[in-house]
């Protein structure tokens, strides 16, 4: 196989899979039957995650939902985890899962990896975790990205990817003249105001967006993944009315791929954004040192103007987002002068505890082990073979279900929530497509607690991150797992 140090050996048949997809949203739905689920909950949950129970209905009391990130929100209650070694996660009962969360995906290397955690504790003796001036790290770990990436020739580091996106439409304004930003439909780019638009399911446009006023909007709008028609009808609109400042885009597709693009569309992307004179800002938040050292950037071969980076460059540590890219557009950042020294417009950018000690020695330390330990294709190869032995699981059960992957950041869609769409010529249409996604997110947070409670700690029970601390044999184990929750599943009522 000639992975050639990218986690991709071969890219997915991207239409196939959306077809497959596509089909899955309108079939009938399977997930853990009734009586497994409710044998799930009681003999697991209640039984052996008892003091996780209590910790998180007692926070209850002093935390909005009982925890702090939105991950952990778990049917049927939040497990409250004590210890994360290399794959596997434990929780304060003393039981052992399998880490498929990754933290949302920068662990690259498996959790608390023991150099990182070193490197950290060393500077800890000396310098402390933040000091508010100056340190070598923040040179270390920017040169090290800009190295690895050639779109990168400056970075700026921020406290995390929303941050990162922020900043980046700034720059796009600054440096185009331009007010409008077009990002693809479906795709999270933080939760900033400006930015949390069209998330999660293609034209939602503002409704998954509670306590923003629409106005807010009015100079944000979103293209359809896979549809450049599309996104150049609105590159043409925006033209008439301001321009387009930036196009952002996740270059796998929207929510990590889930809706998986081309080849074709990525580069499309690219030239049309161009052509119309916007940056094309391309968000690697997970894809950043888990596609490859130089990004799903770099295995698509497009030169972004702006890449947003997240948790891997503070290496799973706090303090964790950035932006890279040219240097005539990064100039717009610090002391806004450009490369001959000229002046140009500064965009408003701050953080009190941006570029921590900590964080850039966790990152800098964290980016030179996943390039020493060839981790990113090590991590394909499990990823691969994780998805294989799901696909042949899937068939031996008879389940309507799809895996895929891109690398090693997998797929397993058992219900088709984030393959739908709404289409505002067709009103009628979207009180439907709402409910029905409500009912199958239900049936995903079902089936993730039948994964927890067979060992495996996925993302939503659909998305799944293999890292370099897995082995095949932890994959096999893996899949009998995921064996057992199938035997469980069949047609819902």
């Amino acid at each position: 196989m000639a992975y050639n140090g990218f986690a991709i050996d071969e890219y997915l048949d991207a239409d196939a899979i959306n077809r497959r997809l596509d089909e899955l949203k309108v079939a009938p739905i399977y997930g853990v039957k009734e009586d497994a689920l409710r044998n799930y909950v009681e003999n697991y949950f209640e039984k052996k995650c008892q003091t996780s129970k209590k910790m998180t209905d007692e926070a209850k009391n002093i935390i909005p939902g009982g925890v702090q990130h939105n991950l952990a929100f778990n049917y049927p209650f939040p497990l409250a985890i004590e210890k994360a070694e290399g794959a596997f996660l434990y929780d304060v009962d003393g039981n052992k899962y399998y880490d498929l969360l990754q933290a949302g995906g920068p662990t690259m290397l498996g959790s608390n990896d023991p150099v990182v955690r070193d490197a950290v504790i060393d500077l800890l003796r000396t310098c402390g975790p933040s000091t508010g001036l100056f340190h070598e790290y923040e040179y270390k770990l920017a040169k090290k990205i800009a190295d690895c990436v050639p779109s990168v020739e400056k970075f700026r580091m921020m406290g995390s990817g929303t941050e990162a996106c922020m900043l980046a439409a700034r720059i796009a304004r600054l440096k185009t003249g331009h007010k409008n930003i077009l990002k693809m439909g479906g795709a999270y780019h933080g939760w900033s105001d400006q930015l949390a638009y069209g998330i999660r399911i293609p034209g939602t446009k503002g409704i998954k967006s509670k306590g923003i006023p629409n106005y807010i909007f009015s100079h944000t709008d979103e293209f359809f993944p896979g549809d450049l028609d599309d996104l150049e009808r609105k590159l043409k609109r925006n033209k008439l009315d301001g321009g387009t400042a930036a196009v952002f885009i996740e270059a796998i597709g929207p929510e990590s791929g889930t809706r998986p693009v081309t080849k074709a569309f990525v580069r499309g992307v690219e030239r049309l954004a161009h052509q119309y004179g916007a940056l094309l800002v391309c968000d690697e938040v997970v894809t950043g040192f888990r596609i490859g050292m130089s990004g799903a950037q770099g295995y698509f071969g497009i030169d972004p103007d702006l890449t947003i980076f997240g948790k891997v460059v503070a290496g799973g540590y706090p303090g964790a987002g950035g932006v890279g890219g040219h240097a005539d557009c990064m100039a717009h950042v610090g002391a806004g002068l450009d490369s001959t020294g000229k002046k140009v417009a500064k965009a408003l950018c701050g953080g009190t505890v941006t570029a921590t000690p900590i964080s850039c020695v966790a990152g800098y330390t964290a980016i030179c082990e996943i390039e020493k330990r060839n981790a990113c294709e090590l991590a394909g190869r499990m990823g691969d073979r994780l998805t294989k032995g799901l696909q042949e699981r899937i068939s031996k059960h008879g389940l309507p279900f799809v895996a895929f992957n891109q690398g090693s950041v997998c797929h397993l869609d058992s219900v088709g929530t984030m393959q739908y769409a709404i289409d505002w010529s067709k009103l009628w249409e979207v009180p439907m497509i709402l409910k029905q996604t409500g009912r199958r997110q239900t049936e995903m947070e079902h089936i993730g607690a039948a994964y927890m409670a067979e060992g495996i700690v996925t993302l939503a029970g659909s998305r799944l991150y293999t890292s370099a601390a897995y082995t095949e044999e932890m994959i096999d184990d893996v899949l009998d797992r995921f064996d057992r929750v199938f035997d469980n599943c069949g047609l819902l009522k």
